[in-house]
């Protein structure tokens, strides 16, 4: 199982960006997805989480109402659609399944940087 992430750039406070994961050896369907990212010297957060099985989307408080997380099964890809970023939005974007991080694995990540 492979979960490869992409995306991510350099833009201006105020930017926007679209996130991509993309499984390999993994079918998403509508199981548990979420995104996660890693600022530098600080620890690994959650962004953002979908289950279409559960009929559940979350975000944490600091990007309510500016990402949003979907995903099209057709291409076994999930997207985080980031809008309005802020210079503390950036971080190493990352996306997981709960069987991988029961077993501590991760992928790349994609660097997301804003400036100001």
């Amino acid at each position: 199982v492979q979960l490869v992430e992409s995306g991510g750039g350099l833009v201006q406070a105020g930017g926007s960006l679209r996130l991509s994961c993309t499984a390999s050896g993994y079918t998403f369907d509508n199981g548990a997805v979420g995104w996660f990212r890693q600022a530098p010297g600080k620890e690994r957060e959650g962004v953002s989480c979908n289950s279409r099985k559960a009929g559940e989307t979350n975000y944490v408080d600091s990007v309510k109402g500016r990402f949003l997380i979907s995903r099209d099964n057709a291409k076994n890809t999930v997207y985080l659609q980031t809008h309005n970023l802020k210079p503390e939005d950036t971080a190493v974007y990352y996306c997981n399944t709960p069987a991988r991080l029961a077993v501590g694995s991760w992928g790349q990540g994609t660097q997301v940087t804003v400036s100001s």
